[in-house]
């Protein structure tokens, strides 16, 4: 299944596919928010923004508009990763 990591509930994990645009904040690449890194929801901050993820151990918040941005595969069972 594919999603974004905006559309992630809380505790959700997914692993980085692609980016739907190539201008990613370069801030978000240097803290790891690469394809094949998985990506966690944390916590959601009050009026749902900024969302809080996990990426390699890195606690990062990111507004929604850009967490639209960054696509993931979706696994029910991680796992098996």
């Amino acid at each position: 299944m594919s999603m974004t990591v905006a559309q992630l509930k809380r505790g959700q994990k997914g692993i980085i596919r692609e980016f739907a645009e190539i201008n990613l904040p370069i801030k978000l690449l240097e803290l790891g928010c690469l394809p094949g890194n998985m990506v966690e929801l944390v916590q959601i901050a009050p009026f749902n923004d900024p969302i809080y993820v996990n990426v390699n151990g890195c606690h990062i918040a990111i507004r929604r508009e850009t967490a639209r941005l960054i696509e993931l595969d979706i696994f029910d069972d991680l796992s098996a990763l």
